[in-house]
C-alpha cells in the first residue's frame, strides 16, 4: 500500500508538475517577445519554498502545489501603474490577449507533439487482436442484425478487400454505408463460402463486428473498478468469466452485450479462479463509462489485453495525432455538456487526487500509457483554462473581449466584482473535485 501511494505521488508530481511548467512557460515566453516584464515565473503557489532570481525574473517553487503563475509587472489593475512600456497593461490588448492564450495553446500543442511522438516512434497502441487471422469466436444475441457467418468461420474477404487480420475487417465495415449490402467471403471447414450481408440503417463503429461475428477476446478481468457493484459483489483482477446467466461465455464482448441487455437486473456469473469455480452476481449500475465518456449499464470490470503497436510515417503519424486531439476534444465536449444537463453526475469527475491515483496506475502500465495519460490532461487543462470564466485564462480573455468592444478598459470595481465571482467559483468546483475523490476513495 505504501508502495503505491508513493508510486502515485511521484507520478502525479511528474504529470502535473510538467503540464503546469509547460503552461507557465507559454505565458512566460509570449510576455518577453512581447516586451513585458516577468517578475516572478512560480510552480505552485503560496509561501516560496526555493528559487533563483535572473534578470527581472525570480523563478521559484511555492508551497502549495496545485498549479502555478507568471506574475508581470503591471497586471493587477489595483495596483498603481507607472506607464512604463514593459508593464501588462500598458501593452496593446492584442498583445494581452496572446500572452492570456499562450499557456492554454502551449498545453494543446503539448498534446499533439506527445501523440505524433507515440504514432511515429513507439507506434499507434491496438488490442493484440486486431493483428490476428479473423476467426469467429461467438455471434452477438443482442442485436436485430441476422447474419449467416458462425463460429468458426475464418472472414477472408469483405467487399473483395482480403482480410489478413480483425484490423482489415473492421476497417471495410467502418467505411460501409449504413443500410447498405456487404459481401463477405469466409472459410468453413476448408470450403470458401461467400454471403451478402446487410449493414444496419445507424452505423455504429462500436457494433460494426455484430455484422460478422466476435473475435477471441479471452474473458479475462484485468482490474476492477473501485466502488462498482463488480467490487462489491467480490470480483477480483484474473478471474475468467465462464458464464454468464447460465450461458457460456468464450470472449468478452459477450459480457458487455449481456451487461448491456441486462439494465440494472442482476446477473448471475460463474468465473473461474484458481481454478475453482466462483458463483457472483452483480447488478449493473447507470455510470460513465470512462471509455468514450458516454453513460451505461457498467459493473466496473475491464478485460485483460495485450497490446501490439504500429509506427507510422511522420506525416501520418502527425495527421492521426490531430485526429486523436479532436476526438478528445468531442469527448470532452460530452462530458461538460452531460454536466450542464444533469446526464453526468459531478462523481464521475476526477480531481487532484483521482489524477494523481490515475497517473500512478498509467506508470505501472508503462511509459506510452503514462505519456498518452499526460497528454489527456494536458488537453484537458488547455481547454479548462479556455473557458469563460473569471480567474481562468478564459476569464481574461472575455474581458478583453469586452474592453475592445467598448473601446475602453472597464471600471476597476467591475473588475474586482469579476475576480471576486471567479474566485467563488473556482472554489466550488475544487470542493465539488475533492468530493469526487473522497467519494471514490471510500467506494459510495
Amino acid at each position: 500500500m505504501a508502495v503505491n501511494i508513493l508510486r502515485d505521488l511521484a507520478a502525479g508530481a511528474i504529470v502535473l508538475g510538467v503540464l503546469v511548467f509547460i503552461h507557465e512557460a507559454g505565458h512566460f515566453i509570449v510576455a518577453k517577445l512581447c516586451g513585458v516584464r516577468v517578475e516572478v515565473f512560480s510552480i505552485g503557489f503560496g509561501t516560496r519554498l526555493w528559487g533563483r532570481k535572473r534578470g527581472d525574473t525570480d523563478y521559484r517553487i511555492s508551497a502549495l502545489p496545485l498549479g502555478g503563475y507568471v506574475k508581470m509587472a503591471g497586471d493587477n489593475p489595483v495596483e498603481e501603474r507607472t506607464g512604463d512600456p514593459h508593464e501588462y497593461l500598458s501593452r496593446p490588448r492584442w498583445q494581452r490577449f496572446l500572452v492570456v492564450t499562450a499557456g492554454p495553446v502551449m498545453n494543446i500543442l503539448l498534446t499533439l507533439v506527445i501523440i505524433w511522438g507515440i504514432y511515429a516512434f513507439a507506434g499507434i497502441p491496438m488490442d493484440a487482436y486486431l493483428r490476428e487471422s479473423p476467426k469467429v469466436a461467438a455471434i452477438p444475441k443482442t442485436t436485430s442484425i441476422v447474419t449467416p457467418v458462425r463460429p468458426g468461420d475464418q472472414i477472408l474477404a469483405v467487399n473483395g478487400k482480403k482480410t489478413p487480420t480483425w484490423d482489415k475487417v473492421m476497417s471495410q465495415l467502418e467505411v460501409a454505408r449504413p443500410g447498405s449490402t456487404i459481401q463477405a467471403t469466409v472459410l468453413r471447414d476448408g470450403v470458401q463460402q461467400a454471403f451478402s450481408v446487410a449493414m444496419p440503417q445507424k452505423q455504429d463503429a462500436s457494433r460494426a463486428l455484430d455484422v460478422l461475428g466476435y473475435p477471441l477476446i479471452p474473458p479475462v478481468i484485468d482490474q476492477v473498478a473501485s466502488g462498482l457493484p463488480a467490487e462489491k459483489a467480490g470480483m477480483k483482477a484474473g478471474d475468467k468469466i465462464v458464464s454468464m446467466n447460465g450461458q457460456a461465455v468464450v470472449t468478452w464482448p459477450q459480457l458487455t452485450d449481456a451487461v448491456t441487455t441486462a439494465g440494472s437486473h442482476p446477473i448471475h456469473f460463474v468465473v473461474q479462479r484458481h481454478g475453482k469455480d466462483v458463483p457472483l452476481t452483480i447488478a449493473p449500475t447507470w455510470t460513465l463509462d470512462p471509455d468514450n465518456g458516454q453513460m451505461a449499464w457498467l459493473i466496473g470490470a475491464d478485460k485483460s489485453i495485450q497490446e501490439a503497436f504500429q509506427r507510422e510515417g511522420a506525416l501520418t503519424a502527425g495527421k492521426d495525432a490531430v485526429q486523436k486531439t479532436l476526438d478528445w476534444v468531442d469527448e470532452m465536449g460530452d462530458v461538460l455538456f452531460g454536466l450542464v444537463r444533469g446526464e453526468v453526475s459531478v462523481r464521475e469527475l476526477a480531481g487532484p487526487v483521482g489524477i494523481v491515483q490515475l497517473s500512478g496506475k498509467m506508470a505501472q502500465d508503462g511509459i506510452v500509457s503514462l505519456l498518452t495519460w499526460t497528454a489527456y490532461i494536458s488537453l484537458d487543462l488547455g481547454l479548462i483554462n479556455l473557458l469563460p470564466i473569471p480567474i481562468l485564462d478564459g476569464g481574461h480573455v472575455l474581458m478583453l473581449v469586452v474592453e475592445g468592444s467598448l473601446r475602453r478598459d472597464l471600471s476597476i470595481a467591475v473588475k474586482e466584482r469579476f475576480v471576486q465571482v471567479g474566485m467563488v467559483f473556482l472554489l466550488c468546483l475544487l470542493a465539488l473535485a475533492f468530493y469526487s475523490d473522497i467519494h471514490r476513495l471510500i467506494g459510495y
